[in-house]
């Protein structure tokens, strides 16, 4: 639980328009319904905002990893389809029908699990089938995939809505792997014709799927990450023109004249050449802010970039701005733009040695966020 005071200059700013910009490129693009992905805090945007603000949108469907996201959202008020993407968990399957979400189910004996607490409740499960095409994380293997299918069809206490695998390369547009994956996950959907059921709605393209490799589009898209107006990787091509949806700005608390050779931050792991000037921020790794952009990170102040300095702490970092002035409370952007100049997340990524995923949902509940468009204001 957050402390969300509004006070604190450190924000996070989510703007829907930009969400509900690039839901409608994203659908133009595919020409498929859409499920949206919501997990993880909504990628660090805001799980309930974010998904009330879609079904607002008429979003198709939206996706969780865990049943306790979905529950979260069902107890917002969203009734749009969740499907929730994760594993079960035997104790947990009640839930996921108790507050009617829909079930991931990945082998026969998930399934008969899933029919056992239906059959309990006396209330019928929506099912999506998890083939395995290369992730060797959750699934059949898509070459043993009839048995599992027979089953799901045979059965008198699920209803079949949704077949689907996951792409482990598509962020890499040249990789061969995803032709590969599609053709083993078409391969397994083709069961339903041999033995005469109808086929259930087939899903495979995430937002590297839906950037690089149009026949993934199948029957719906699943959207996470650019969704929010991020691309998924270094290697990705921008052919859909989505917008980031999110910026952080946070404030300048302090300022200092910092003299030739003596050291800043914990382990004084840089000390300044000449005298310089250095501001202080108030964000550091306790609020999910990479550590790794010790003296590798950059912020935009004033529209121009300047390098962080020394060690990234847990509620604070320096930055060295030189022989330029700045004053207390001046605006310090850290994911965004500023004038002419502008730092993605792609970009702060790339310094600390990850991937914008990390960034996004690293960022933590200590961070207020703040809403703008979509008829909502405030945090």
């Amino acid at each position: 639980m957050g402390l969300h005071l509004a006070e604190r200059p450190t924000r996070i700013l989510v703007d829907l328009d930009r969400i509900s910009g690039n839901l409608r490129t994203i659908r133009a693009h595919a020409g498929v319904p859409v499920m949206a992905i919501v997990k993880a805090n909504a990628y660090g945007l805001g799980l309930v905002p974010v998904a009330r603000h879609l079904q607002e949108q008429g979003v198709e469907h939206l996706g969780v990893a865990f049943p306790e996201e979905g529950i979260a959202l069902r107890r917002a008020g969203i009734t749009v389809p969740i499907l929730v993407l994760g594993g079960i968990y035997a104790p947990q399957v009640a839930q996921y029908l108790r507050h009617d979400l829909e079930v991931t189910v990945s082998s026969v004996d998930k399934l008969r699990q899933v029919e056992a607490a239906a059959q309990a409740l006396g209330k019928r499960a929506t099912v999506h089938l998890k083939v395995d095409t290369g992730m060797q994380r959750i699934g059949v293997h898509a070459w043993s995939a009839g048995p599992f299918i027979e089953a799901a069809v045979a059965s008198r206490w699920i209803d079949l809505a949704g077949i689907y695998s996951h792409l482990a390369c598509s962020d890499d547009p040249d990789s061969p792997v995803t032709a590969l994956q599609l053709e083993r996950f078409e391969e397994a959907c083709a069961h339903f014709g041999r033995i005469g059921a109808p086929v259930p709605r087939r899903h495979i393209a995430n937002s590297g799927g839906i950037l690089h490799f149009p026949e993934t589009r199948l029957d719906m898209v699943r959207p996470g990450i650019l969704l929010y107006g991020v691309l998924p990787g270094v290697d990705c091509r921008p052919s859909v023109p989505v917008e980031p949806a999110m910026s952080m700005v946070s404030r300048v608390v302090y300022f200092k004249v910092v003299e030739r050779g003596h050291p800043v931050s914990y382990g004084g792991t840089w000390a300044p050449a000449a005298d310089t000037r250095v501001v202080t921020v108030p964000i550091g790794y306790g609020d999910g802010y990479p550590r790794a952009l010790s003296s590798r990170g950059r912020v935009l102040l004033h529209g121009r970039e300047y390098p962080i300095v020394g060690r990234v702490c847990m509620d604070q970092f320096m930055v060295d701005i030189g022989r330029d002035s700045a004053w207390n409370e001046d605006e310090v952007v850290l994911i965004g733009r500023q004038g002419g100049a502008r730092l993605r997340a792609e970009d702060v990524a790339q310094a600390a040695g990850m991937i914008p995923y990390e960034v996004l949902v690293g960022l933590n509940d200590r961070i207020p966020r703040e809403y703008r468009g979509g008829g909502l204001a405030g945090s």
